[in-house]
């Protein structure tokens, strides 16, 4: 036996043979195959010739369709990956050509309608990127084949028509004006050609099925053709037009559609029936292309749809339809048997075009109501008339259309139909329980695709628009549900559903606190099948007016309820009733007058019930709902939620395991122990060995956790951080060391890992200060000094402010010296002069040819600030700094010009207070530097006078305003809390007082001077009188003016 070998795609050279091969055996069943074929065909997607081979091949007739079709699926991807002229080894523009002019021939004659629709989707997605400027013929020369084909050639006719339907579906998403205006160049003369097709089609196969024709397949080929026809139309007239209402072409069609919609409902719901399969189907999926124009045109073209002829009636009719439609909607009587729920049928699967109609109706009401009362606003000009004409056509809408009568009517068949649950609806409630909860909690942008959820919406239009109108019969409703009986369970339920979603409305005229006590706490403990879904409602009900009128007496009660709810021995309480109370329940706690006292007691028990519904329920998304009520209660509860963490965190490593690739689950659960963790405080601690671990993981480099709980992790990492107190035990100091990749790596979250550095030299200042750690995390800050993040710079600098103040706090001057030094060894320090001395060279320059400095003024400060702590902390550190980057004497002649001319610039007063507190201690060097340090005495003179006056600005005592008399503990503080207040209050800026310090200092001046006739000689004689002068009316001690 024979065995061949299939070697990998770049041994084999490109050639028609080759390409043939890779194709068939992409396309075999053999896995193997399979791979070597792909990856041949991935080689040669960058050489020159190989589209068009694709293309020889996909036009080759004789070989397999399932070739072909891989062949042209193999182009379709290319074109989306090199067509265009930016692309990386883009395909050559003659090879384009080549392929563009073989297009056209290779879709009209094709007879496989798979093959066809590919090809088509190949023209479309070339269309998007050459129209008009490299294929500018092609809408015309379609055009021109369409009206060839359509006397000759019906397969011809068919596939033009496909083709020019994916051409217009890709040019009306296109956004450059150059592609709509030629669009919109060519469309009248398609708009003519097409209505020609669609009338002549139409009129055929009309005849046909009025009795007066004998060619069925002939007729059904007529309305395949006709369909595509329309549905391109429907697009044209669309995109194709600025003022659609303007263009006769479109009245006429517009008209004719109308005519039609009319025409085949009478075909399709003719008893007896007169359409058979597939006959049937194409007649709805015409009217299903007439309703989507119709809705188009109210939210593309809202002022066209008013005023092209008989839109109002256009939409009455539809109302009609959805009113009658309602009538089998919601009338027959619900039977909660299990007899009658195991007779299902196949009404669940099949959704008639009477729906889909009724659906269409609905959304277009919808439409009209946000043209009157929503306008689209647009920043084009329009010019007067067309205001006008706008205009006008909203107060058409307004006063034709949505007449009291009209808004009344829709109300009540929405209420009385639309809202009422069906048979079907109860069925595929008891078939799949987790599915139907999740299909009716639903998203809220789902609903243009049911009925019931577009009534609601449709509903809360009309209640917020029409409020007078509906309050009156909306409250007659809720009266009208007083008596119970199982037969009327689903209209109460349709009655509490109008209840709810017009609570922002109706609350001012309706007691919801009275029919809670007299009415609903008594519904919800009814037993039977049919009452769960009067419990379900109850919980929404209550869910939807807790922000607005349930009052605090009532609280208990709504616990009650929801307790209630949740048991699962209570046999009414089905599955979607208890998950839906666990749903809803997370409004009830997160509501601004929800008191945690008042839920303690029923906290223990419904805690219990949630953490058990979570390991019955199968969903994921229902799972991390309930998750997120439970992690709501614990937000609310705030430190009582202790007592119960223990049970909340046994679940979770259960529902982690089990969650395998689901990482939204793994998410929601870091989160809930990020929240239990910010509650719990210290208490927190006895789950770090747990908590950890997964915190490692989940930041690790380069690992599948990290690119999706990044975020959730560093959050819990900065939660455990904060409710850590000092000292730190050694698996949480262990941490640090996973910061330094994640700071190389920067990205997104680089904000919560510079917090992360901050809270550890705050909690084990020791341990981020050791010879290991301290120099890697200031050269990491180097790297980020030209960050452009405002928030980020902010952070570098408080990072490096706080090492410098924890260098001090642990080693005096020596501890400063070495941060000095570190400061120089990680390049920080000559960053931060470089800076400074741009931005002094530039302030040098005036006139035409001045420059401006790379800093900007938050940065500047930002520099300053960490020169501030250095000469604040040891004078003599500061000028060792300055040693390092020239002469003392030179770089402070710059440096103090920029410092104090910096000043006025500085918005934040602390900052302005510390370095005021810097330069000042400056003054107790010892020669040589006392007398380059006074040579700035005018500067100093004048900063002294500002900062003191800002200092005791607003007080009559003599105090600072930087200075806090008190720094007690607030409430439940956590650790970093208080470590936060402690740091803050033992800061020089909130504890020494300006006006003492310089006081002092210029005293010890004036002494050295041997006096101060000795200082006025000296020094004082070259200050500005008026700086001299403003300085006097501070009360320090007196410089006489010379």
């Amino acid at each position: 036996m024979a065995f061949s070998i299939e070697v990998p795609g770049e041994a084999n050279p490109l050639s028609p043979h080759q390409v043939l091969h890779a194709l068939q055996s992409a396309g075999s069943s053999q896995q193997l195959s399979i791979q070597t074929g792909t990856q041949q065909l991935q080689t040669w997607e960058t050489q020159p010739g190989y589209y068009t081979l694709l293309q020889a091949a996909y036009l080759d007739k004789s070989l397999p369709s399932e070739v072909r079709y891989l062949a042209v699926i193999q182009l379709k991807n290319g074109i989306d990956k090199y067509w265009r002229r930016g692309a990386t080894k883009p395909i050559d523009p003659e090879e384009k050509s080549g392929i563009r002019s073989r297009l056209l021939e290779g879709g009209l004659g094709e007879a496989e309608a798979n093959l066809a629709l590919q090809n088509a989707l190949v023209i479309s997605k070339i269309v998007r990127v050459d129209y008009p400027k490299d294929w500018p013929d092609i809408l015309t020369d379609l055009v021109n084949l369409l009206r060839v084909s359509n006397r000759s050639n019906q397969l011809h006719l068919r596939r033009g028509l496909l083709i020019l339907l994916q051409v217009v579906k890709e040019l009306a998403t296109a956004r450059l004006r150059s592609s709509q205006t030629s669009l919109q160049s060519v469309t009248p003369e398609m708009v003519y050609l097409l209505s020609e097709i669609y009338t002549e089609k139409a009129s055929q196969w009309l005849l046909f099925f009025d009795g007066t024709g004998n060619d069925e397949g002939g007729a059904i080929d007529a309305m395949e053709n006709s369909l595509l026809a329309i549905k391109v139309l429907r697009r044209l007239l669309i995109v194709g037009y600025e003022y659609p209402n303007h263009e006769k072409e479109v009245q006429q069609l517009w008209a004719h559609s109308q005519n039609q919609l009319g025409q085949f409902l009478g075909m399709i719901s003719h008893e007896p029936p007169v359409l058979a399969s597939p006959a049937k189907e194409l007649v709805e999926k015409h009217l299903v292309q007439f309703s989507k124009l119709h809705i188009q045109m109210a939210t593309a073209h809202p002022a066209a749809f008013a005023t092209l002829p008989n839109s109002i009636d256009l939409v009455r009719a539809y109302w009609d339809l959805a009113s009658k439609f309602g009538e089998l909607f919601g009338s027959a009587t619900q039977d909660f048997s299990a007899k009658a729920l195991r007779q299902s049928g196949n009404a669940k699967s099949e959704r008639s075009v009477m729906e889909k109609l009724c659906l269409k109706g609905l959304t277009l009401l919808r439409a009209c109501m946000k043209m009157v009362f929503h306008p689209a606003q647009s920043f084009k000009y329009r010019s007067p008339e067309i205001k006008e004409e706008q205009r006008q056509a909203i107060e058409l809408i307004k006063t034709n259309l949505l007449t009291d009568q009209l808004v009344s009517q829709i109300a009540d068949v929405i209420v009385t139909k639309f809202f009422v649950f069906r048979q079907v609806d109860l069925e595929a409630w008891e078939e799949d329980e987790d599915e139907w909860e999740m299909g009716e909690h639903g998203d809220s942008e789902t609903w243009e695709f049911e009925v019931r959820p577009c009534s609601e919406k449709l509903f809360m239009d009309l209640v917020v628009n029409f409020q007078t109108l509906l309050v009156a019969p909306l409250l007659s409703f809720f009266q009208s549900v007083a008596d119970v009986n199982e037969s009327s369970i689903v209209k109460k339920d349709a009655v509490y559903t109008a209840m709810g979603l017009s609570a922002p409305v109706v609350f001012q005229s309706f007691d919801f606190n009275t029919f809670l006590t007299s009415t609903l706490v008594n519904e919800v403990q009814k037993p039977g099948s049919g009452y769960k879904v009067l419990r379900r409602r109850i919980a929404l009900l209550i869910g939807q007016w807790i922000t607005i009128a349930v009052s605090d007496a009532n609280r208990p009660l709504v616990y009650q309820i929801f307790q209630h709810l949740l048991k699962a021995e209570d046999e009414t309480n089905d599955h979607v009733v208890r998950v839906t109370a666990a749903r809803q329940f997370k409004a009830v706690v997160d509501d601004f007058s929800f008191a945690a006292e008042g839920f303690l007691p029923y906290a223990p028990d419904m805690l219990s019930r949630m953490m058990a519904l979570i390991q019955e329920v199968e969903n994921t998304d229902t799972k991390m709902a309930i998750l997120d009520t439970i992690r709501v209660i614990a937000v609310r509860l705030e430190h009582h939620i202790s007592p119960f963490a223990d049970q909340i965190v046994s679940i979770l490593p259960g529902l982690w395991e089990a969650s395998g690739e689901e990482h939204l689950m793994k998410q929601a659960i870091l989160t809930i122990l990020s929240t239990l963790v910010g509650c719990m405080n210290e208490q927190a601690q006895r789950y770090h060995s747990m908590i950890l671990p997964l915190i490692q993981r989940a930041v690790e480099p380069g690992s599948e956790m990290q690119i999706y709980l990044m975020e959730e992790a560093l959050d819990l990492w900065s939660s455990i951080i904060a409710q850590t107190p000092s000292p730190a035990s050694p698996e949480v100091l262990a941490l640090t060391d996973c910061t330094f990749p994640l700071l190389e790596i920067g990205s997104d979250n680089l904000r919560l890992v510079l917090n992360i550095v901050d809270s550890y030299i705050l909690l084990a200042p020791e341990a981020m200060l050791g010879d290991g750690v301290r120099l890697r995390i200031l050269s990491y800050m180097t790297n980020l000094l030209g960050v452009t993040k405002r928030e980020l710079a902010g952070l570098v600098t408080t990072i490096v402010e706080n090492m410098i103040r924890a260098a001090e706090a642990l080693g005096g001057a020596g501890g400063v010296a070495q941060m000095v030094k570190d400061l120089h060894e990680s390049d920080y320090s000559e960053k931060i002069f470089e800076g400074l001395r741009d931005a002094w060279e530039a302030h040098q320059t005036v006139g035409p040819d001045r420059k401006y400095p790379q800093l900007d003024d938050v940065v500047e400060t930002d520099y300053f600030t960490i020169l501030a702590r250095i000469a604040l902390a040891d004078p003599n550190a500061f000028i060792a700094m300055l040693s390092v980057v020239g002469s003392p004497n030179e770089v402070w002649s710059w440096l103090s010009t920029e410092w104090f001319r910096h000043f006025d610039s500085m918005a934040n007063i602390e900052r302005q207070k510390l370095s005021c507190l810097a330069l000042t201690r400056l003054l107790e060097l010892p020669p040589p530097m006392t007398p380059i340090i006074l040579s700035r005495l005018q500067d100093y003179f004048a900063m002294w006078t500002t900062v003191i006056t800002e200092m005791s600005g607003g007080r009559d005592d003599g105090g600072d305003n930087l200075i806090w008399l008190t720094s007690e503990e607030y409430g439940h503080e956590g650790p970093e809390d208080t470590r936060k207040r402690l740091h803050t209050a033992s800061d020089p800026v909130h504890r020494i007082h300006t006006f003492e310090f310089v006081k002092r200092r210029l005293g010890q001046v004036l002494s050295a001077c041997g006096g101060e006739e000795e200082f006025q000689r000296q020094l004082a004689v070259d200050v500005d009188k008026d700086v001299l002068l403003g300085f006097q009316r501070l009360g320090l001690p007196q410089v006489d003016m010379p």
